[in-house]
């Protein structure tokens, strides 16, 4: 029968619950418990104080935090010591929020804080990035003079330093009378935190100014900053100061020591501290394998982490299987990626979102865009970096269109955007040519602030770029308040796919003068401006320069450019002649680069030999074959055509759809060649009938050497009218307002009969036509293209 608690009953609990804290057996902390409920029908709060006590020194903060809310409010308002044991177990082990809260419920039922409780509240505020709580707590300790208690101040410096808030840290810290090491240590770390490298180094020339010797705490809290820097020689003497004072025995200086090796891409030195490290936690073996990832080691990286699971060296942290991923994702494992995932479940660790969201870069980055939408769907807990990771991927897989509407689900989940998910929005708005869009991002980025960062206005002149606003791009590049050499050559490559190969030109002089030296990246761009605008001369002198000048070894891209360059200048020979000289062996792009001037210039001969190159390397895609075939339809030779189209086929080729789309308001409008199922056909059907009857009327004639198939004249014209490109302008055209520019982009290069008939309509709709294809933008107006029908 149960009794009422006695007090040689509490006596005997509180020394067994005692006894079980000091063998550290949980188990038999429980039992004790269980023997409690059993033969007692209250609590008292002492044996509930003890309980509690007991939980929190075997981090069980559930069970700890349930005895302490059934301790009645008097005897729990007067235990400030047990609120500060509890709020400090949630500041340092989590949820952090919980010891936030619990400080607010402190206040609230009226217990007075003391000088303990700020800075473990502070840590959590720190955790959780709280400022404004922060803020108020550093307002009680003013109003209760604890402003000059060290250690409380110790720990406002660390909170305004982990919050970013480095000037109010400093001004904290310089009001203190009495600084100690931990005080300077806090400002360092803060400063060593924010990659402030020469503010950090300065912090601790000043603590030995004031007589205070630098301990293990201050070495580790300076080697990330010297880390990322790269500051070897420096790192090295901090080696030597740890080898002299004995520090490197510690295995938190040391993880310290191969971490900032790593970051100076020193693997050799990484490797020997590692080795010399006597015992490694988990910390210590995910630091190594980190270490081999950057290093572009990431076979090694894996091999330790087979060595771990394999042999039991460590426990496995949601840390080092976010690492190992990453590494599979850089080679592409998809087999060993899967693994991790399913090993990842097993330990209960794939919903810690440090690990789902590298399971969403490996999934994008490996191609599979398909698990990596299904994985991130199925995730509970999203934060920012999840959605830049999943638009991201959704960019570089070819889905604009997804990463677009990502972004709108991104609102709506109360996340806001930052500078990483406007770097990846603006290339989505790029491949779509979304500029209503783009142009929106672009006065969210100024009114956030992003536009001072160099990275977000470079991918804002990519977008403005390919969205057919050359000249906008160029103000976004005037008013940059620092660029970089991405910036020229984003802009070099603007002008060049817009015609603009002169002001190309000029820019990448003006560059120099500006103190930037071009790498091989500026030369490509520059060589495909000069392409694109027919500047063969210019574009040999540079290609000479590049080499003679500049000391740059052309890559394949730079001899693939200068093909293009003489081949869509009719000079075949000369082409053939240059790719015959190459000192490597050229491949199917330069080939194919070759053939499609053959098509331009009608030279059957050279392109049958240059189809047979490319045959016997094996054609990467179905434009070869496409080529060669349109070259032989042009030579009305319907036979070889169809050959060639049998060919194709028996070789498991199939030939991409001509696409274009347009965006209208806001919405962007797909079609393909011949499409008949957009909502407004029948508008669009009568609006291009109209224009073919003004075009004719024109004297407009159309190229039927673009229809491969041999049908009758008049099937032909009907096909030719419905490729999607006119398709797309009829619908613009019918749903702008009178004079509104109409901008197009196209999946394949534009054919010429497109081309003349775009000049055509220009004219006619009295709007400017811009259609960008997979070569550069065509700007249509007043019945002329920009390109000089050169392209």
């Amino acid at each position: 029968m149960a009794v009422k608690t006695s007090i040689s009953n509490i006596s005997f609990y509180l020394q067994m619950f005692e006894n079980s804290v000091k063998s550290r057996s949980l188990p038999n902390a429980k039992t004790i418990h269980q023997h409690f409920l059993k033969n007692n029908t209250i609590y008292s709060s002492i044996i509930l104080d003890k309980l509690t006590r007991v939980y929190i020194s075997f981090h069980k903060l559930e069970h700890a935090r349930q005895m302490f809310d059934e301790m009645p409010n008097p005897e729990r308002k007067n235990n400030v010591l047990l609120w500060n044991q509890l709020i400090r177990a949630y500041a340092w082990e989590g949820p952090f929020d919980h010891a936030i809260e619990l400080y607010v419920q402190m206040l609230q039922s009226g217990v007075t804080p003391n000088k303990y409780t700020y800075p473990f509240a502070l840590k959590a505020c720190s955790a959780v990035r709280d400022v404004e709580l922060g803020k108020m707590i550093h307002e009680r300790v003013k109003s209760e003079l604890l402003d000059d208690d060290v250690y409380v101040c110790t720990a406002l410096v660390d909170f305004y330093a982990k919050c970013g808030l480095l000037g109010d840290a400093r001004q904290v810290f310089d009001k203190m009378s009495n600084r100690d090491v931990v005080a300077w240590n806090a400002m360092i770390a803060g400063s060593s935190l924010h990659g402030l490298y020469n503010e950090t180094i300065g912090l601790v020339k000043e603590m030995q100014e004031v007589g205070l010797r630098p301990n293990s705490s201050t070495v580790v809290a300076i080697l990330p900053a010297i880390g990322e820097a790269c500051e070897l020689k420096l790192g090295k003497a901090v080696h030597a100061f740890c080898l002299r004072r004995r520090y490197d025995g510690d295995v938190v200086v040391g993880t310290g020591l191969l971490d900032m090796y790593a970051k100076c891409e020193r693997l050799d030195y990484t490797r020997r501290v590692f080795d010399l490290i006597n015992v490694k936690n988990e910390v210590t073996w995910s630091a190594m394998i980190a270490a081999c990832v950057a290093c572009d080691s990431t076979m090694e990286a894996l091999e330790l982490f087979d060595h771990v699971v394999k042999n039991g060296c460590t426990n496995i942290s949601p840390i080092m299987l976010a690492t190992v991923l990453r590494a599979c994702a850089n080679l592409t494992d998809i087999n060993k990626g899967r693994w991790i995932h399913g090993y990842s479940i097993k330990l209960g660790f794939v919903s810690y979102l440090i690990v789902s969201n590298t399971l969403v870069s490996l999934y994008s980055k490996c191609g599979i865009i398909d698990d990596a939408l299904t994985f991130f769907n199925e995730m509970d807990v999203k934060d920012t970096v999840s959605f830049n990771t999943i638009i991201s991927g959704c960019v570089q897989n070819g889905d604009a269109g997804v990463a677009l509407n990502m972004i709108k689900n991104m609102r709506s989940f109360g996340i806001n955007p930052d500078i990483e998910t406007m770097i990846g929005f603006f290339p989505a708005c790029s491949h779509l040519a979304a500029l209503q869009h783009g142009a929106c991002g672009h006065s969210y980025a100024i009114t956030q602030g992003f536009t001072e960062s160099t990275k977000v206005c470079n991918a804002i002149i990519d977008m403005y770029s390919k969205c057919g606003k050359i000249d906008i791009a160029w103000l976004v590049f005037d008013q940059m308040h620092k660029r970089d050499l991405i910036s020229w050559n984003a802009m070099i490559l603007g002008y060049g796919i817009h015609g603009f190969g002169s002001e190309a030109v000029s820019l990448f002089e003006h560059m120099q003068t500006a103190g930037f030296s071009p790498d091989d990246v500026t030369f490509i761009c520059l060589l495909s401006a000069c392409s694109h605008s027919k500047l063969v001369a210019e574009g040999k002198h540079w290609f000479t320069s590049m080499i003679n000048k500049f000391q740059i070894t052309p890559r394949k891209e730079h001899y693939l450019c200068m093909v293009d360059l003489l081949g869509r200048a009719g000079l075949l020979n000369e082409a053939y002649r240059f790719i015959v000289r190459m000192p490597f062996k050229p491949d199917v792009r330069i080939w194919s680069a070759l053939l499609g001037a053959c098509r331009i210039h009608k030279n059957v001969d050279l392109g049958e030999k240059i189809s047979r190159n490319i045959e016997i390397l094996g054609p990467e895609s179905t434009g070869n074959f496409v080529l060669l075939s349109n070259i032989y339809s042009t030579a009305k030779r319907w036979d070889d055509a169809a050959r060639t189209r049998v060919l194709q086929r028996e070789k498991g080729f199939k030939k991409s759809p001509g696409c274009s789309w347009v965006e209208i308001n806001g919405v962007v409008h797909a079609f393909v060649g011949g499409d008949r199922s957009h909502p407004q056909w029948l508008l669009i059907n009568r609006r291009l009938d109209e224009l073919l009857a003004a075009m004719k009327t024109l004297g407009y004639d159309g190229d039927y050497s673009f229809v491969l198939q041999d049908v009758e004249e008049e099937e032909k014209g009907h096909i030719l009218l419905y490729h999607s490109e006119k398709l797309a302008v009829a619908l613009a055209d019918v749903s702008l307002v009178p004079g509104k520019a109409i901008l197009v982009t196209k999946n394949l290069r534009v054919c010429v009969d497109c081309h003349t008939a775009l000049k055509y309509m220009s004219t006619i709709t009295n709007r400017a036509i811009t259609v960008r294809d997979t070569v550069r933008f065509h700007h249509f107006k007043d019945g002329t293209c920009n390109c000089g029908d050169f392209w």
